[in-house]
């Protein structure tokens, strides 16, 4: 069986791609505090087991155009999931090296695969790019809900500690690699990918708009996703409520990360729409602050706001992109930046509240974030394309 270019095979493989480019990372936190315990981590190797992958993301992401130019998407794609079955089976080593080893590992991989699939969507999918950024961005948000709700579960069914569960979600990559066989037997019926060395965007008002924004977004994600339930607790709400909170973020996303993309899709300018993201966010920050108690219909709102943003900054790439080089090339300039920004956002936030000894600066900072996003969303949606001015080959 071949998986022709743009067919639904494809669509399959690309969503099978996607659901595995979260869950062996949020898997880590619903068992984070038995592998401090079984390990004795200290508090810096805790911190930074939870920072590795998202600083791989950025450190690492510039290589996956290179790669993409090199061997073509879909054997870089096929190594994102060999990448990923490789580090979850180090992880059943419980052991410090090797589950650092297998964190790195696992990060490299979805550095690349979070960088190139916008790139895929574009060359593949040009007439069904709303739907395809629909189901990319659906499958991050839905692929770390499951992580979230199913990983202590599973562990408790089956009785395996967190070496056993974490490494049992390389199996998912395994059927995910098993379905994108068939593109890999289709490589000779593609185009050769574009040349992306000599594309330049640093100078690009319009790469930097998406850039800020997807590093803003991201950076509201990774620093909630960390503290969100001890901010729940230290406003007095016990730890199952926290917990299940978590949990309504994450479903509350899923739904907006599918559906924005297929209304952007279909608006000449994405500006307008924009500003309604943003007032997502600040209903859920602003809400929160001023009625901490009543909860749950904030977290909803956060939820909505992150899948929207999400949603809102991978189609951005897409849409801005005039071919398939530069949003490949466009993938990597802001989701490296800005994952290196959103690593930021988790210790900034810790830092904050160990200066004040409370959560509402930290809640502060992330709210006052919120004017800068919602600029760079603006400038971003509206209509253009980056210029992406090519080195002759003097310069490359």
């Amino acid at each position: 069986m071949r998986a022709a270019p743009g067919g639904l095979w494809a669509a399959i493989a690309v969503v099978l791609v996607a659901l595995n480019l979260r869950p062996v990372i949020v898997a880590v936190a619903p068992v984070f505090d038995d592998i401090i315990r079984d390990l004795e981590l200290s508090s810096v190797l805790a911190g930074l087991l939870v920072t590795v992958p998202v600083l791989c993301f950025g450190v690492l992401g510039p290589l996956a155009p290179l790669l993409a130019e090199r061997i073509g998407f879909e054997r870089s794609l096929a190594m994102v999931l060999l990448a990923i079955i490789g580090g979850s089976a180090l992880r059943i080593v419980p052991t410090v090296p090797a589950l650092f080893a297998g964190t790195v590992l696992i990060g490299a991989g979805i550095a690349v695969g979070n960088i190139l699939l916008p790139g895929l969507i574009k060359r593949d999918f040009p007439h069904r790019l709303g739907i395809m950024s629909g189901l990319f961005s659906m499958s991050l948000t839905a692929g770390a809900t499951l992580a979230a709700g199913i990983t202590v579960p599973i562990a408790q069914a089956v009785g395996w500690g967190w070496n056993e569960v974490l490494a049992a979600w390389g199996l998912f990559a395994l059927l995910g690699l098993v379905c994108w066989i068939p593109t890999l037997r289709s490589t000779r019926q593609m185009p050769r990918h574009p040349r992306v060395v000599g594309i330049v965007l640093s100078r690009d008002p319009i790469a930097w708009f998406v850039t800020i924004f997807f590093g803003l977004q991201s950076l509201n994600f990774y620093s909630t996703t960390a503290w969100l339930p001890t901010i729940l607790i230290g406003y007095g709400h016990d730890a199952v409520f926290a917990g299940l909170m978590l949990s309504v973020v994450n479903l509350a996303s899923i739904l907006p990360a599918l559906v924005v993309p297929l209304i952007l899709d279909r608006m000449k300018s994405q500006a307008a729409f924009s500003i309604v993201v943003s007032v997502l966010y600040v209903v859920a920050f602003g809400g929160f602050l001023l009625m901490p108690a009543a909860a749950i219909p904030w977290m909803i709102f956060l939820g909505l706001a992150q899948g929207a943003g999400l949603g809102l900054g991978l189609t951005y790439i897409v849409l801005r992109s005039p071919d398939s080089a530069h949003a490949t090339k466009l993938s990597g300039m802001s989701q490296s930046w800005g994952y290196l920004l959103a690593a930021v956002g988790p210790l900034a936030l810790g830092a904050l509240r160990d200066a004040t000894s409370a959560w509402l600066v930290p809640l502060l900072f992330l709210t006052v974030l919120i004017v800068p996003l919602a600029i760079t969303a603006y400038l971003a949606g509206r209509p253009g394309k980056v210029g992406g001015s090519r080195l002759d080959s003097k310069e490359e």
